[in-house]
């Protein structure tokens, strides 16, 4: 299944939920796009509510279907609360993790600075967006790269980071260091609905 590569203004509209986290999708025109997007109403079914949750999760991370659904298996044999476990996983992807340390503005741009050989992971080059880090990795741009135009002006733009990741502004360098805290994702997710749409 070829990955989406259109407007994500109009895949955030679609599920009423901001993708990039930040609000602007919405901020303009916060209805689903088309002709009479402003004139839909109704009421959705309980499988509507869930798999619209499941697509707002999905495209928020920009992960293709299979992948999704293999992570969601993967937390399921984890200890602890499932779906909790499911968006730990998610947040342990190298592209999202480039993406919350700050240097791409957005996971997409993250993804691509991974898939173009920018990044590396203790010292090792990775090129693997999906790529599963450990808490106590460290994750950095290839010597070469620390200069780029579109990471500084990433990082200048940069107000907070998240607390599961230390960030050392001289070497460029940012540490996992644990497996962040459901307080500390998305407030506007529901995982549960995700668990439950797949365990039907």
């Amino acid at each position: 299944m070829s990955r989406y590569t259109g407007p994500s203004y109009k895949k955030a509209r679609r599920v009423g939920f901001s993708i990039s986290e930040t609000g602007k999708e919405l901020a303009r025109r916060p209805y689903r796009p088309g002709q009479h997007g402003n004139d839909r109403k109704g009421k959705l079914s309980d499988y509507g509510t869930q798999l619209k949750e499941k697509q707002k999760v999905r495209f928020m991370y920009g992960v293709n279907e299979r992948q999704f659904r293999k992570t969601f298996d993967e937390a399921a044999k984890m200890k602890g609360i499932h779906g909790t476990n499911f968006l730990r996983l998610l947040e342990s992807r190298l592209d999202n993790l480039v993406f919350r340390i700050g240097f791409a503005n957005t996971r997409r741009g993250a993804r691509q600075l991974v898939n173009h050989g920018h990044v590396t992971v203790n010292g090792k080059k990775v090129d693997i967006p999906s790529y599963r880090c450990k808490p106590g990795d460290v994750i950095s741009l290839k010597e070469d790269d620390k200069n780029l135009k579109v990471v500084n002006e990433a990082l200048e733009k940069v107000n907070k980071r998240v607390e599961f990741i230390t960030y050392d502004e001289g070497k460029k360098e940012a540490t996992y260091v644990r497996m962040p805290e459901r307080n500390e994702l998305n407030a506007d997710i529901n995982e549960s609905l995700i668990v439950e749409f797949y365990n039907k």
